[in-house]
């Protein structure tokens, strides 16, 4: 049985972790197997790259070498866990893929797109999302604040507002480029309700009526009451 890959996307701070926790409880109430991940991420090698891309002592790494990090990582990644998982028929939620490669190296660090995109495809070996949520906060100020406030700013992070809004403008036109993959979701209202909107987005990939989903208001307002858990350890 084929699995589900559902991927989530903004910028810093827009609240993807936060989600993709709630959901997978979600799902996994139903009896669906679930794995959560993180870009860069997911594996010992793609925890090591991580340690290096997002370290603030490394700020003379040139773009280039942050976009082959990146790819690297996503390479193993894709082999070593997300293929393996998608074969066993488990839904897959990831916090970042490919469209961030796009929006913060291409679009933010001004690296050629297209070839950001045939990296992206070369790292990928096929594997595409069956659904891609964009969570779209306030703005690139107040996403940045809530991103770092409680520990601090990696290397990405730090690299200016500007750079932010380059890259939040890149996401804000991921929908227009491909439609039936990716929905937009508000994140800068209460979590019940960009929780309730994320399910929506997902619901076809996940058997859901999204006019009529399997849960009732009091799980939603759960989203509300609860503590930001990261089950994959990744700032979103």
């Amino acid at each position: 049985m084929e699995g589900t890959f559902i991927t989530f996307e903004g910028g810093d701070g827009a609240g993807k972790s936060t989600h993709i926790a709630f959901l997978a409880d979600a799902l996994r109430s139903q009896g669906r197997e679930v794995l959560c991940l993180r870009e860069p991420g997911g594996t010992l090698i793609g925890e090591a790259l991580r340690g290096i891309v997002l370290d603030p002592s490394h700020g003379a790494m040139t773009p280039e070498a942050e976009l082959f990090i990146y790819e690297a990582a996503r390479a193993q990644i894709v082999s070593e866990v997300i293929k393996p998982a998608l074969e066993a028929g488990k839904v897959v939620l990831c916090d970042r893929f490919y469209d961030s490669t796009v929006a913060y190296q291409a679009y933010g660090r001004g690296l050629s797109l297209d070839f950001v995109r045939s990296a992206n495809a070369f790292a990928c070996q096929g594997i595409r999302p069956h659904r891609t949520v964009l969570l779209k906060a306030a703005s690139s100020a107040d996403s940045l604040h809530r991103a770092t406030r409680a520990q601090g700013a990696d290397r990405m992070e730090q690299a200016g507002l500007d750079f932010h809004e380059r890259v939040n403008q890149a996401f804000e036109g991921l929908n227009q480029v491909d439609p039936q993959r990716v929905r937009v979701v508000e994140s800068s209202g209460p979590k019940s309700e960009t929780a309730r909107a994320v399910f929506r987005a997902v619901a076809d990939c996940v058997g859901w009526d999204p006019d009529n989903l399997p849960f009732s208001e009091d799980f939603f307002q759960q989203a509300n009451k609860r503590r930001k858990r990261v089950e994959s350890g990744a700032r979103s």
